[in-house]
């Protein structure tokens, strides 16, 4: 198996924001456009996980929904993973529909560390956040898929519960500083204020 799959995880409700988040607008552009924009250009072909038909049939994009549902995240990137394994490619370039500033020359440098022979099966850029990582920026392996369902199976639901089982490598937060400001690289829009927020970001990177 060669190549990543870039799968942009759109499974969310968007309750919080009280309509499909990624199709709101930033700097003139849908969410989920300028998530896909990035994809593209880092790797050769771009899928959707998404849960809600309206947001699937929003994107000229191969969609799916979750092969298990109620996993939240982790049940898009099962999907992910599961999809890149029938295309006979070595797994994913994972990233939340929401993100609004993606980095590509940090998403190039993700998959190049990914792509190593006999590399790891999950790379991720450090975060300012809770987990330390942000797992929604990432790759992974198609080797992960055993122990995610293992993971599924004991009722371990978090995106990182599988992580313990399988080699992980973090890009330290001093080279994701050098692409950007992570609490901006990883901005998720999650309510109207969030998208509030973004636009006035994307403002002033155009001014």
């Amino acid at each position: 198996m060669t190549g990543f799959v870039g799968a942009v995880i759109a499974g969310g409700r968007s309750v919080r924001y009280g309509a499909p988040k990624a199709l709101a607008e930033v700097g003139g552009h849908r969410i989920i456009d300028r998530v896909v924009r990035a994809l593209a250009a880092t790797v050769d072909e771009v899928v959707v996980i998404a849960n809600d038909a309206e947001l699937a049939g929003a994107v000229a994009l191969p969609s799916r929904a979750d092969a298990i549902g109620g996993l939240g995240a982790l049940g898009g990137i099962h999907a992910a993973l599961r999809w890149a394994r029938e295309l006979e490619r070595a797994g994913i370039l994972a990233v939340a529909c929401d993100m609004p500033f993606l980095s590509v020359p940090l998403l190039e440098r993700l998959v190049r560390l990914a792509q190593v022979p006999d590399g790891p099966a999950v790379v991720a850029p450090a975060s300012r956040g809770p987990r330390g990582i942000e797992p929604l920026c990432a790759c992974y392996r198609v080797s992960c898929l055993d122990a995610i369902e293992r993971a599924i199976a004991r009722g371990d639901h978090r995106v990182v519960g599988f992580h313990d089982e399988v080699r992980v490598v973090t890009l330290p937060l001093p080279e994701v500083v050098a692409f950007g400001d992570p609490d901006v690289l990883f901005m998720n829009v999650n309510t109207p204020a969030d998208r509030d927020a973004a636009e006035r970001l994307a403002a002033g990177a155009a001014g």
